[in-house]
């Protein structure tokens, strides 16, 4: 489910960055919009999870999906990584032949990457 971020220009990143911004402000940015998009997904499994029929019978989310969305930063603070750490739940986000997609990661992931350029984008201007 990794989903990945090609950046072309960096040369010229990094030179609007000595002029404009301290790295200390991109990790900050970094650290904020990787933990925006940890509380994103946190709420967005308890509104999509909301539990299943099995045999007849409902059964009821136990709310794993939610407690296994942690984040987790490199060590220069300059890469975030959050999302669902159960082992099933790329067959929720995805979908098998059997059942419909219930996508978390990917809508929330949609909406955090616009305001990461936004914030990105001030620090060069």
């Amino acid at each position: 489910m990794a989903r990945g971020i090609q950046v072309t220009g960096v040369r010229e990143l990094q030179a609007k960055l000595k002029r404009n911004a301290t790295l200390d402000d991109v990790k900050q940015v970094v650290r904020i919009n990787t933990t925006e998009l940890n509380g994103k997904i946190q709420r967005k499994t308890q509104e999509v999870y909301t539990g299943h029929w099995e045999g007849g019978k409902f059964v009821s989310p136990t709310g794993a999906s939610k407690r296994s969305v942690i984040p987790s930063f490199s060590s220069d603070a300059l890469t975030g990584n959050t999302g669902l750490g159960m082992e099933y739940n790329p067959y929720l986000e995805k979908g098998t032949r059997f059942m419909t997609s219930r996508p978390v990661v990917d809508p929330c992931f949609r909406v955090q990457l616009v305001s990461f350029k936004r914030d990105l984008k001030r620090l060069v201007n």
